[in-house]
């Protein structure tokens, strides 16, 4: 395959399903250009090290990514079961990638983010621009929460804070232990985080 626009795209997202399933440090570019399918001459067309396409390919997924988050989070739902729309929403994917693949993935940017922490200082501020964008859509709803008096907190910002941490953490978990059960009670667990008023 030759230097298209397909072979770029190609490359993006086999670096970040690889990194995803296996690590930034186990996946050299021989591998990646071979899931890809793309020559390693067009590789090196588009990109001038790994740790570029890596950052390259993280910014791809978010971008895919988002819209999705958008749909969820500005829903007309309360705030609370947009939450529980999203929780439920990523329990049931780590549920399938662990059927199709054997193996739960948790959240790609948190991943590589752990990994490339003092490795490689542009995949990380890459990564921190990602995960701060991220953590605003549970900013946003927790603040819209506490303004309607769903929940009980002082502080939104902290408990959206600690809301994230808490979801961040329970996938980090569920990979660990390749258990997607470990996702059931996001919600649960996320109500009485936010001292909840009402149900899930």
């Amino acid at each position: 395959m030759g230097r298209s626009s397909h072979a770029k795209q190609k490359l993006l997202e086999a670096t970040l399903e690889l990194i995803w399933t296996k690590s930034y440090c186990a996946v050299g570019v021989d591998a990646i250009c071979a899931r890809a399918e793309v020559k390693k001459g067009s590789f090196y067309h588009y990109f001038t090290s790994k740790a570029e396409l890596a950052a390259a390919a993280v910014e791809n997924h978010w971008q895919r990514y988002r819209p999705k988050l958008e749909a969820i989070f500005n829903s007309p739902q309360p705030p609370l079961a947009r939450l529980d729309a999203y929780f439920t929403q990523v329990h049931q994917y780590q549920w399938q990638r662990q059927q199709q693949g054997g193996h739960v993935c948790g959240c790609p940017y948190m991943d590589l983010g752990a990994e490339a922490a003092t490795l490689e200082p542009a995949i990380l501020q890459r990564v921190q621009a990602i995960l701060q964008e991220y953590y605003g859509f549970f900013a946003a709803t927790v603040q819209e929460a506490q303004k309607r008096g769903d929940i009980r907190v002082a502080d939104a910002e902290a408990a959206a804070r600690w809301l994230f941490a808490y979801f961040e953490g329970m996938l980090t978990q569920a990979r660990i232990y390749n258990n997607p059960d470990c996702l059931q009670d996001l919600s649960r667990g996320a109500r009485q985080l936010l001292g909840a008023t009402t149900a899930a």
